[in-house]
């Protein structure tokens, strides 16, 4: 006959098994969900734009999202921020986060705030006058159990003045 702790190895064996079988079902299900966020985001008005050493910009957005298609059964919270993405001549990409929030569950992925920008928006340098720039909501969902995944909406066609104020 086999002793304890065999049985004990044998029964924790295929409870870890199993356990790692319906983990790995219930991310791939997360697959075959429909996802469809939208987001509209527009600039209300330049409040600041100067020049301190550095190009500064304090701008009020209006934000408007919807991201309740995001949330499964699966979804512990959806991490999501805006984000000006323009060109310089020494880079091809600058990103500066502007806002972000933490969504803890569907009922709060519905939203429309309009708020100034939480983080500065500074260039090193002076290549911000005139620059056209464009509005990206990013997004992260963390699952409850599964890889993170993260997707991104563009909003071109912003641009700041060609002179501070």
């Amino acid at each position: 006959m086999h002793s304890f702790g065999y049985r004990a190895n044998a029964l924790l064996t295929f409870a870890v098994t199993a356990l790692a079988f319906i983990c790995a079902i219930a991310s791939l299900s997360d697959k075959f969900s429909n996802q469809n966020p939208s987001a509209e985001i527009q600039i209300l008005y330049i409040k600041r734009f100067k020049s301190y050493g550095n190009d500064e910009v304090s701008l009020t957005l209006d934000i408007n999202a919807d991201l309740q298609s995001l949330f499964t059964w699966n979804t512990k919270q959806v991490f999501a921020f805006v984000a000006a993405e323009y060109e310089t001549p020494k880079n091809s990409l600058n990103q500066v986060s502007l806002w972000d929030v933490i969504i803890p569950d569907k009922e709060h992925a519905k939203f429309r705030i309009q708020t100034s920008n939480k983080y500065r928006f500074i260039d090193q340098g002076h290549n911000l006058r005139g620059k056209e720039f464009n509005l990206t909501l990013h997004w992260h969902v963390m699952p409850k159990t599964g890889k993170m995944f993260a997707d991104k909406i563009v909003m071109p066609g912003y641009s700041l003045p060609d002179a501070y104020k």
